[in-house]
């Protein structure tokens, strides 16, 4: 019988098999796949080196052996969009199962964790806020620790303002924890990234609202596409907890350090404010979108009045030219010296009158 971890898994891939897609094939060029390899010991970084995919393997195989020789040593594999040839490089090195081979060289999976022998695979989305142009870009980021050695490959995305392995290793006392410590880091770095994200977010729902009440007609643009953004932020910070969740029913198992266990807590924490700030952002937004529908048909209401109102104005003068201009014989008027300036003096009475009662009923 399969436990409920088991269970939960086989769900999740069932929904990442539906929801999984391969790279996007675009006319770019395509990003190199370039590998920065942070070596440590004692969380001191004893050195760096960059590869491109030419030079990628042996460097990797060199940080392996670094890592092999003595346990209180920490590599760190920093891979950007890596290519096929790097990911089966990297397989075969670990000997990774066939299933986690193939979830590496996919990209579009959800946030989750599974964990193989000697091999424990993460899924997270880091998210940016880009002012420029008002939106919101999530990486994909895969995580492979195996022994003291930490994999992280950017699927896709673009994220030029963090240098991953350079923050990860600045606290030297977690490094000293080694490969859980940088998983946890990372998962920091990430929730960190969507408290900035959430703060940049916060100062678009103050203009959107100004410009609600301020009546400019293409703020429920801005309100949708707003409105699109958390729901993505939403989609990489919830299934993240259920990340956390399971990464914390192993402690007793795996026997993680009581530090390690305050650090996660820490980051388990303050995902649950993103969490909560997230929902209450997006329910915000709908709360701004009704009240701009409001105001929109209570606008055109006024419009309306106010069309109304010149149409009847307009339609007293037309009634009275239309009775003048009857083909009778017998119309006592028509041979009135002063029927032409009666007549004008009769529309234009009219038409005062009606403005004046519009007016004091507010629809002019």
């Amino acid at each position: 019988m399969r436990s409920p971890v088991q269970n939960r898994d086989r769900s999740h891939r069932l929904i990442d098999l539906i929801g999984r897609h391969d790279r996007p094939t675009t006319t770019e060029e395509p990003e190199p796949s370039t590998v920065k390899v942070v070596r440590l010991r004692h969380g001191e970084v004893h050195g760096t080196a960059t590869a491109g995919p030419d030079a990628s393997g042996g460097v990797v195989e060199d940080a392996l052996t670094y890592a092999n020789g003595d346990p209180e040593r920490l590599v760190v594999l920093d891979y950007d969009c890596p290519s096929p040839q790097q990911i089966r490089h990297l397989a075969r090195a670990w000997h990774l199962h066939p299933v986690l081979v193939e979830d590496l060289l996919k990209a579009g999976q959800r946030p989750k964790m599974e964990r193989y022998p000697e091999v424990l695979f993460v899924v997270a989305r880091m998210a940016t806020y880009v002012d420029e142009i008002e939106d919101v870009q999530v990486t994909e980021y895969h995580l492979v620790t195996h022994h003291n050695v930490v994999a992280i490959l950017r699927q896709d995305g673009h994220n030029p303002a963090t240098d991953r392995a350079e923050r990860l290793s600045q606290n030297v006392e977690l490094m000293k924890l080694g490969a859980d410590a940088v998983l946890y880091s990372f998962l920091d770095l990430v929730v960190d990234g969507y408290l900035q994200v959430l703060r940049e977010l916060g100062v678009d729902r103050e203009q959107i609202e100004r410009q609600v009440f301020a009546g400019d007609p293409k703020v429920t643009e801005r309100i949708y596409r707003l409105s699109r953004e958390i729901i993505d932020l939403q989609q990489s910070c919830v299934p993240l907890a259920e990340v956390i969740q399971d990464l914390r029913a192993g402690f007793a198992k795996y026997r993680t350090l009581d530090s390690l266990r305050a650090y996660l807590q820490d980051v388990s924490d303050h995902l649950s404010r993103v969490n909560t700030r997230v929902e209450d952002l997006r329910s915000g937004m709908g709360q701004i979108l009704d009240v701009n529908s409001i105001l929109v048909t209570q606008q055109q209401n006024e419009d309306m009045k106010k069309i109304s109102g010149w149409a009847a104005i307009g339609l007293a003068p037309t009634v009275i030219g239309a009775i003048y201009g009857m083909n009778f014989d017998v119309m006592p008027e028509l041979h009135w010296a002063l029927g032409y300036p009666f007549s004008l003096a009769l529309m234009l009475t009219a038409g005062v009158l009606l403005w004046v009662i519009f007016k004091r009923k507010h629809w002019m």
